[in-house]
């Protein structure tokens, strides 16, 4: 097998193409020979060494990938050699094989390509545990999404159209405005055009009849989590999904009791350990919803694995309109 090996987590160019042993699957296990892999994020701070978790070194990165299962390890029941499968193991994704526990891999239905299956499971699963599980979203409400024309953001704003609610997506350019508004968004805030503080409050308010949104869904953090949250409705949900623009924000507490409204932590990683039967249920129904064209990824680009490092820095750009899918 070949893959991208991390020795030394400086950084992306730190990163080597190397041919690997093909390792063979333990008990529990699977190798996946992998036909498509997705990069998301905690994919770049990790070889940073600034993701909370540090594989021990050397590892592959890549920690969601769909391809077809070429061995089962011991125990291994509910899966078979040849069948089609997704997998969000941490690890192991940018290579042309990997190792998985089986029971982090999600059988594909007939009619799903390696492609959305790849760039499948963070996105929505971080979504959806974040609007319909955390935030309890109810037909109606309004959700404010930041950083709407990335993965977890185009994710975000399809779960939300699917549970009934208005959304608001904000994004940094007209192109990706446009984009949001394809795939549902009722209406958008262009934060380049509105800068924060004042004019991005004055945006959000103009966009809710001045009742402001009943979730906030930010996964952008830096200076946009003050102003979005000084604009929440009273018994608002603001749900901190991650830290894209690199600051961690501090909050002032008193807007919390003026608004009567909730800082909810979204962790998907760790539901999905800790609750594995609501996990698993909850991806079941978002594979129905694929099925059924309620979400379907929106993918920015395919490039071949070999390109890794120009992905990473397309990334980087904020460039990415959606996932960007690495294919071998």
């Amino acid at each position: 097998m070949h893959a991208w090996l991390c020795e030394n987590p400086t950084g992306v160019d730190a990163l080597q193409w190397k041919e690997l042993p093909t390792p063979q699957p333990q008990a529990g296990e699977v190798l996946v020979e992998i036909k498509a892999a997705s990069l998301n994020f905690p994919d770049l701070l990790i070889v940073q060494n600034k993701y909370q978790h540090k594989p021990p070194l050397p590892f592959v990165p890549g920690s969601e990938y769909a391809g077809v299962v070429a061995a089962v390890g011991e125990g291994v029941t509910q899966l078979n050699v040849g069948q089609n499968v997704a997998c969000l193991s941490g690890t192991g994704g940018f290579g042309t094989h990997a190792i998985a526990p089986a029971k982090l891999c999600m059988p594909l239905p007939a009619g799903f390509p390696f492609v959305d299956a790849a760039a499948f499971i963070m996105i929505y699963a971080t979504s959806h545990h974040a609007l319909i599980d955390r935030a309890q979203l109810k037909a109606g409400e309004t959700v404010l999404v930041l950083g709407a024309a990335g993965g977890v953001g185009t994710a975000a704003i399809q779960i939300a159209k699917a549970a009934g609610a208005r959304v608001i997506a904000a994004a940094s350019t007209d192109e990706k405005c446009e984009l949001c508004r394809s795939i549902g968004a009722d209406a958008t805030i262009n934060y380049t055009q509105h800068p924060v503080p004042t004019a991005f409050r004055d945006a959000v308010k103009a966009a809710t009849d001045g009742k402001g949104p009943d979730v906030i869904y930010d996964p952008v953090g830096g200076d946009f989590a003050e102003p979005a949250f000084r604009s929440i409705a009273w018994r608002g949900r603001y749900l901190v999904v991650g830290f894209a623009a690199g600051p961690i924000p501090s909050l002032p507490l008193n807007l919390a009791l003026l608004k009567g409204a909730s800082i909810v932590g979204v962790f998907w990683g760790d539901y999905s350990r800790r609750e594995p039967k609501a996990n698993a249920a909850m991806v079941g129904e978002l594979a129905q919803w694929y099925a059924r064209g309620l979400v379907k990824p929106v993918i920015d680009r395919t490039m071949p694995m070999a390109d890794l490092k120009a992905a990473y820095a397309r990334m980087g750009s904020r460039a990415v309109q959606g996932k960007l899918v690495l294919v071998n």
